[in-house]
């Protein structure tokens, strides 16, 4: 199938280290909340932002058009203690549903991934969900996959580990339209030093999740 390889994402962080090594990027417009055509390796690209969770994945898969491939990107949870934060991870399977993988990458820790329609927030729950065999967790996965008919590959990044629990409830601040309540969600954990400093902490996880997600994708060949 012809059509740009889409990269899919839930926030455009996840995005914003790998589109620096794009040529001619600019805004596409489509029914999603942020999106970028450019060119990569000489082929067309394009990345989608659309929210958090599995609708959300779906609605931008079917706003993107034809596509010749979808890659889902960006953060995950781990559930083996082995990952450490910024990992980056290639999913062989998504809710025991095989895997495309990239035909060349750096080395990586992969193997199947759990997609769930919610934020595992505790640690009993990261590892309820080892035991269905998945090494990490994320929310997209799973919709972004549905009846593709074409290649779909998922890598992402560890910004949590396995044996920690959320003092946030971070489910309680995610909107209807898949995006994060922020300001609310600041102001709550202003309120609550240990919150705050959680919330700090994640900041700096993910912004290093979401650098070596980027420069691992732009060694990659799919």
């Amino acid at each position: 199938m012809t059509g740009p390889l889409l990269f899919l994402a839930a926030d455009p962080r996840e995005c914003h280290p790998f589109l620096k090594h794009w040529d001619r990027t600019e805004p596409a417009n489509l029914p999603v909340h942020w999106a970028r055509r450019g060119t990569w390796k000489s082929r067309p690209v394009l990345a989608i932002a659309n929210g958090a969770g599995p609708e959300r994945a779906r609605m931008a898969v079917q706003a993107a058009g034809p596509v010749r491939a979808v890659c889902n990107i960006g953060f995950c949870g781990a559930l083996d203690i082995s990952l450490g934060i910024g990992d980056v991870f290639m999913a062989t399977s998504v809710n025991g549903t095989a895997t495309s993988l990239p035909r060349k990458a750096p080395p990586a820790k992969s193997g199947p991934l759990a997609s769930i329609p919610r934020i595992a927030q505790t640690a009993a729950e990261k590892a309820a969900l080892r035991k269905t065999g998945a090494l990490v967790v994320e929310m997209e996965a799973a919709g972004a996959a549905a009846d593709l008919g074409v290649p779909f590959y998922c890598i992402r990044a560890v910004s949590d580990l396995a044996g920690e629990d959320f003092l946030i409830d971070f489910n309680g601040f995610l909107m209807p339209d898949g995006r994060f309540d922020t300001p609310r969600l600041i102001m709550t954990s202003i309120l609550r030093p240990q919150r705050l400093r959680e919330l700090i902490r994640l900041s700096k996880r993910t912004r290093a999740a979401s650098n070596n997600l980027g420069e691992f994708l732009a060694d990659c060949d799919f």
